[in-house]
């Protein structure tokens, strides 16, 4: 199979490259399943019992793209066991630390002069590095101390070039794998290569900070550091550098006078406004991208990862809480049956997967892990796939919903539901919320003006057919008029909106 391929001889060596660490982690078999093994014997009954871990061990050798790829996996709780999500969220992209001096020309280039010019101090000793960044502490000429980001030398280049390999071993394995194909791995790839193109790109995560400084601007309580742009560029982020506590430990808050309850009330509000009111939320919202800081406040770190939600996702996810709440196994039936991608389940098996949904989870307190676990069981039970950007929500608000509980045991995020519900209700009379409403409204009146003279005369005929009596003619012509009055009051309400 893997002959098929064709590959350019620098992609060839690459993928030799990943049949060597395969070999080394003894995950032969995954590739033999597959379809892309080379031959020989694979050594499953050897390893069988900790293929999860070997998996994550050989992603994380084979660099930042690789462990991309498996966090995305990571994401799909309605396909992959507990042990394998469990395993793959332990990935990390790291890295040895680079001397600087192999960073400073990039870094030099970046701000157009020499480093001990542009900042008051600089700590060429690297405060964290990953494979794709390292980090950097500085103060600038006023004193403010900021933190760089520096993309690492030759990375781009070498994840394109592992994009265009995965790409055509997605299309190998979705053609020779029925297994497979219920992962749709060209899609996979598509979602691969959105997420590695915007983190390669630093003004991306520079954007969002901004974005998501400006939704939480009423709230001094969410901190987003600071971007300085003058200095920043696709290949160097300079922001503002926070100190602060990660949410891991209630008595190291308590020790740093941080009050762990307040910063699990705040965490819940701050993620279902990302989520339900905003539209926009921290992809990873893991304690290294959390800091508590003093007087009860939270920071956001590292939005390179960000998460979208369309007014109708916004919409369904609320039914979804309220049919649990209320315990409504019909509307939790409709809503599953949206989220479902594969539309040849059987409505009766949705409805009994609803049902016992309900029995298990539904009519008591929120607890969002256990609600999850359970429904991504269910999923994988019946067969049904979800899609990928429903399941980027899911597991932010399980990050976090982990993180919260972890600082405050028992923590229950019905109630955070019951304050933002006001909020929620709020966005939705937003001209953000309704636009696009009333733009595919508008879209779709223009669309039927194009046709009325053929509507017209269509109506024009069907009135002059014979009625049995006259009255019945009387209704229907008062139903048109009643029609087009309805239809000329959207189009003035539209214009009046519009502008």
């Amino acid at each position: 199979m893997i002959e098929a391929l064709r590959l350019a001889g620098r992609d060839a060596a690459r993928l030799r490259e990943i049949g060597r660490v395969a070999s080394r982690f003894g995950v032969d078999m995954l590739m033999t399943r597959l379809g892309l093994s080379d031959g020989g014997t694979p050594r499953e009954e050897t390893y069988s019992d900790d293929l999860p871990r070997r998996t994550r061990l050989a992603l994380e050798a084979l660099g930042p793209t690789y462990v991309k790829l498996g966090q995305i996996l990571a994401t799909r709780t309605d396909l992959l066991a507990p042990e394998w999500i469990a395993e793959l969220e332990h990935l990390h992209s790291s890295a040895p630390k680079l001397d600087f001096e192999d960073l400073r020309p990039a870094v030099e280039q970046a701000i157009g002069q020499p480093v001990e010019q542009a900042f008051a101090s600089f700590d060429p000793v690297p405060l964290a590095a990953a494979s794709m960044a390292q980090v950097h502490r500085a103060v600038l000429h006023d004193g403010t101390q900021v933190v760089l980001k520096i993309r690492r030398p030759g990375v781009r280049a070498l994840m394109e070039a592992d994009l265009r390999l995965i790409a055509r071993l997605a299309s190998v394995v979705e053609a020779a794998s029925a297994d497979a194909r219920r992962f749709a791995p060209r899609a996979m790839v598509r979602q691969l290569a959105e997420a590695v193109l915007e983190e390669l790109d630093f003004t991306t995560e520079g954007r969002n900070a901004d974005r998501m400084r400006a939704d939480f601007s009423d709230d001094p309580r969410v901190v987003v550091p600071a971007i300085h742009w003058e200095l920043s560029s696709e290949a160097l982020l300079v922001m503002d550098y926070v100190e602060g506590t990660p949410p891991r430990d209630a008595a190291v808050l308590r020790a740093a006078g941080i009050d762990p309850a307040a910063i699990a009330a705040l965490g819940a509000d701050i993620v279902l406004d990302m989520v339900l009111v905003n539209g926009r939320f921290h992809g990873d919202p893991h304690p290294g991208n959390l800091l508590c800081l003093t007087g009860d406040r939270i920071a956001l770190l590292d939005l390179g990862m960000i998460g979208h939600v369309s007014p109708l996702r916004r919409e369904e996810f609320v039914s979804f809480v309220q049919a649990l709440s209320t315990g409504d196994a019909a509307l939790l039936a409709e809503v599953l049956s949206r989220w479902s991608l594969h539309g040849d389940v059987p409505p009766e098996r949705i409805e009994e997967a609803a049902e016992q949904l309900i029995r298990r989870q539904g009519g008591g307190p929120l607890v969002l892990a256990a609600i999850v676990s359970d429904f991504m069981a269910l999923m994988r039970r019946e067969g049904m796939a979800m899609p990928p950007d429903l399941l980027l929500i899911f597991k932010a608000l399980v990050t976090i919903d982990g993180v919260l509980t972890a600082i405050e045991p028992g923590f229950d995020l019905s109630a955070a539901m019951r304050r933002a519900s006001g909020r929620i209700a709020l966005a939705r009379l937003s001209p953000e919320h309704w636009m696009p409403i009333v733009r595919a409204l508008t879209w779709e009146l223009a669309r039927i003006g194009d046709d009325a003279p053929r509507l017209v005369r269509a109506l024009v005929r069907r009135l002059e057919e014979p009625r049995p009596t006259e009255a019945v003619t009387l209704r229907r012509g008062s139903a048109l008029v009643a029609g087009s009055v309805f239809v000329g009051s959207l189009l003035v309400a539209t214009a009046i909106l519009l502008r």
